[in-house]
């Protein structure tokens, strides 16, 4: 079926090229004319007080002598895009057929400061034939939206919900795509849609992996009043949440409380979105990110700070955190159903879920622990996520 100008359910489908060159001048005059501070005011305090000043030189030299949009842009149009309206919002999606007659369709779905750059490692390896970890033959037809308000996503409208989107998502799956059941991963803010589908379109989504989920990580009282306690590993990463509990939620808290003043403070100021975007990726990463398995290096990160730059989309991506200040659920509770549900724990994430707690959240078949890997796993390490995404075809019951 060609996809061009099809029109199926809630929309017409039309190709979409990434095409932002014109405006990457003004951005590297913008980058090349930010003085940043000789030196770091209290450099004593290095990385603990936010992003260290080194790195965020050092970024922005390699974003002046070395960053080529020209060929990031023809890496990203190597993928099929696509665009359509839904509920009278326009969506973009990568859209990539495996080619084989049973290929599981999935729904990846990323968050902030994420986009469907995170997920590209992983698109070509899935939509090939290979083996479940069980020896099954699987393959993937690969969906990638942009969220609303984010990339090439149509701005939503005031108060737009995580489970707005999870509904166009469905819509977009089974009505404009023709996917009666399908799959689903979701990271950050992709997994609260993720687990919407998961837990409200049942008979669509029929399979689901997950890296984090939607609920508020226990603190260590918490995790003593429901009697678990952790391995000397589990403990890692604990401390690791419980200091990001304490030190490393200030965004969350902008971002949620105040999205308008620091959407407009760095809406055109591409080293301020890069500091305040890096510093998340850096911290939420493997310290060995650049290091084999990992692709995650200074040119991932000026690739995702480019992009919500040249599609000015910094603004309003943030409100999703605004319009969902109660995404992350306090309570635990099960979901409906009875399709199976995949997990990777990843070591340096900055959420951690112990598995006796995801297993309280839905049907929990497969919990696969990384030591290598954190928030971004698609680019932190890709080989996991494929490996771990690839073993829903031991589970898939359409």
């Amino acid at each position: 079926m060609s996809l061009t100008n099809t029109l199926a359910g809630s929309g017409r489908i039309e190709p979409f090229k990434v095409d932002l060159s014109k405006n990457v001048p003004r951005m590297l005059d913008l980058v090349k004319n930010t003085k940043l501070p000789e030196k770091s005011v209290y450099s004593q305090l290095g990385a603990s007080a936010g992003i260290d000043l080194d790195v965020l030189k050092q970024l922005q030299r390699e974003w002046i002598d070395d960053f080529d949009w020209k060929a990031e842009e023809e890496e990203m149009n190597s993928y099929n895009h696509f665009t359509t309206t839904i509920e009278g919002l326009k969506v973009h999606f990568i859209h990539e057929r495996s080619g084989e007659r049973d290929a599981i369709p999935l729904l990846l779905l990323h968050g902030w400061p994420g986009s469907f750059l995170e997920f590209l490692p992983v698109v070509k390896p899935l939509t090939q034939a290979a083996k479940t970890s069980t020896g099954k033959n699987v393959s993937f037809d690969i969906i990638i939206p942009s969220l609303p308000g984010y990339a090439f996503s149509q701005t939503p409208p005031p108060s737009w919900t995580t489970a707005d989107t999870a509904r166009i998502f469905h819509a977009l799956m089974a009505d404009v795509l023709g996917y009666k059941t399908f799959s689903i991963h979701g990271t950050d803010w992709g997994c609260v849609i993720g687990y919407t589908l998961y837990e409200q379109y049942t008979a669509a989504t029929r399979a689901a992996h997950f890296s984090m989920i939607p609920f508020f990580p226990m603190l260590p009282d918490q995790l003593a009043a429901n009697g678990i306690t952790l391995t000397p590993e589990e403990q890692f990463q604990e401390d690791r949440f419980v200091g990001w509990n304490t030190t490393g939620n200030s965004y969350f808290f902008i971002q949620t409380t105040k999205p308008t003043t620091i959407g407009l403070a760095l809406q055109d100021n591409p080293i301020g979105q890069l500091a305040w975007i890096a510093q998340q990726i850096i911290d939420w990463s493997d310290p060995r990110a650049g290091t084999a398995p990992s692709v995650l290096t200074h040119k991932e990160i000026l690739r995702f700070t480019s992009l919500y730059f040249l599609t000015e989309s910094f603004l309003s991506s943030v409100f999703i955190y605004s319009s969902n200040s109660n995404g992350f659920r306090p309570e635990y509770t099960k979901a409906p159903t009875d399709a199976p549900m995949l997990y990777s724990n990843f070591k340096y994430n900055n959420a951690f879920f112990p598995r006796a707690i995801v297993e309280k959240v839905g049907n929990l078949v497969r919990w696969q622990d990384h030591d290598f890997g954190g928030h971004f796993a698609g680019v932190d390490n890709p080989p996991a996520l494929i490996s771990d995404i690839r073993d829903v075809g031991n589970y898939w019951h359409q």
